[in-house]
């Protein structure tokens, strides 16, 4: 079964010829080697280039281990640009291939070749590796499925879908997975076997279980503000085990450069500018957040803000916490400061959207509640509340957009309706 990744098939597409060494970076097993050497390659054919001059290599695979060594690989490479035509070099894995940075950098200086490269291990895995090729390299984030993607792929309708989506997420390879319990398993071994042991290796990590209480404690309380001083507290007061906040920070950093978390920073609205730790985290795939609880403490409140957030980062947002802080006075004429929060604040170059994720609205109590914050905020910028479900998308009295979860998923241009 083919699953489009035409977002990402674009986007790489756009980038053909600029000049760069394309790097399609993201967490193990979101897609990257079939955006490569399916859908990609699929896309050159079709665009009347010769299967001749599109080289291609796993590095991987047992059968091209002896291109591993940069003293092999970069004269076969040579050996097959015969002409002045455009050649396309895909590399997979290529993390493996000794002295991969200058072996890049030298194809990129012959003028006929365009040169796209997938890592996904330890080495390679990290959201700085474009400093590898000092300015040379293009960046291609990409995420497991979407909602949207998911659902283009699923047999049923969109309720069940959701259901599904929010307890085993959107990695590929568990979407394609017949029954409840090969996704449970396949999730819960993917992050032992292979995240968290590219962690530990990569970083020499001495205390693994500290490492994978903290993942733990972080799939616990997404959604939440939480900073390395309120988690050495909670190991102190929970665990009995004392470990630095400085210790904290570097798992958090190696978490987050594996791209399985990321975090959302304070933003003050009003003061336009941003207010530091605490921070909230989120997990860039919800499934593998379940696996870590073994799939309690399924709350759709917070799985729901995590599915958002990673909807906005999708669509090319920066994605901030808003805060609002009112001074205001008490009955005894004292001044009191109030801060509201906005779960959401998305920036993309001039567009700027106010996003409250509420699970429900029940009641006009409720509906006050969401809406509070943003009658504190005094630009024109949109403000949306996403519930679960509403029949169709509606405006309130005070001008603020009411959509459902399924709206605002399935419809890329849902924030400008």
């Amino acid at each position: 079964m083919e699953i489009k990744r035409n977002l990402y098939l674009d986007q790489l597409a756009l980038k053909r010829h600029n000049g760069l060494i394309k790097v399609i970076t993201g967490i193990r097993r979101c897609g990257k080697s079939y955006l490569l050497f399916t859908l990609f390659k699929s896309f050159l054919r079709n665009n009347s280039v010769n299967q001749s001059h599109i080289i291609e290599m796993a590095f991987d695979s047992y059968e091209n281990k002896k291109y591993r060594d940069p003293d092999v690989l970069y004269p076969y490479i040579k050996s097959l640009i015969v002409d002045d035509d455009m050649y396309y070099v895909l590399l997979d894995e290529v993390q493996l291939l000794g002295e991969f940075e200058s072996v890049l950098n030298g194809l990129m200086r012959i003028s006929n070749v365009d040169v796209y490269v997938t890592g996904s291990n330890a080495k390679f895995l990290s959201k700085d590796i474009i400093t590898e090729f000092r300015g040379r390299g293009d960046e291609l984030h990409m995420a497991p499925l979407s909602f949207d993607e998911f659902m283009s792929i699923y047999d049923g309708n969109k309720y069940d879908g959701w259901n599904e989506y929010m307890l085993y997420g959107g990695l590929p390879s568990v979407v394609l997975l017949n029954t409840p319990e090969q996704k449970i398993d396949y999730l819960k071994k993917l992050f032992t076997e292979t995240y968290i042991n590219d962690i530990v290796g990569r970083h020499q990590v001495k205390h693994k279980d500290e490492l994978e209480d903290l993942i733990n404690i972080l799939s616990s309380c997404i959604g939440s503000l939480t900073n390395p001083n309120k988690l050495s507290n909670t190991f102190k007061s929970v665990k009995n085990v004392t470990i630095s906040p400085k210790t904290i920070k570097n798992y958090i950093d190696y978490l987050s450069d594996a791209f399985i978390i990321d975090s959302a920073v304070r933003f003050d609205i009003k003061g336009r500018k941003y207010i530091g730790t605490p921070l909230k985290y989120y997990f860039s795939d919800i499934g593998l957040r379940n696996a870590r609880i073994n799939f309690r403490q399924i709350e759709e409140t917070h799985t729901m803000e995590n599915i958002i957030y990673n909807e906005l980062k999708k669509r090319g947002f920066n994605v901030d916490v808003g805060v609002v802080v009112v001074n205001t006075r008490n009955e005894q004429s004292k001044k009191v400061r109030t801060q509201y929060e906005v779960d959401f604040v998305c920036s993309k170059g001039s567009k700027r959207y106010y996003l409250q994720s509420a699970f429900a609205l029940p009641d006009n109590m409720k509906v006050q509640q969401e809406q509070r914050p943003f009658a504190y905020i005094d630009d024109s910028f949109k403000k949306i509340i996403v519930v679960k479900d509403t029949p169709s998308s509606w405006y309130s009295e005070e001008g603020i957009l009411v959509m459902s979860i399924f709206d605002f998923l399935l419809d890329p241009d849902s924030l400008q309706i």
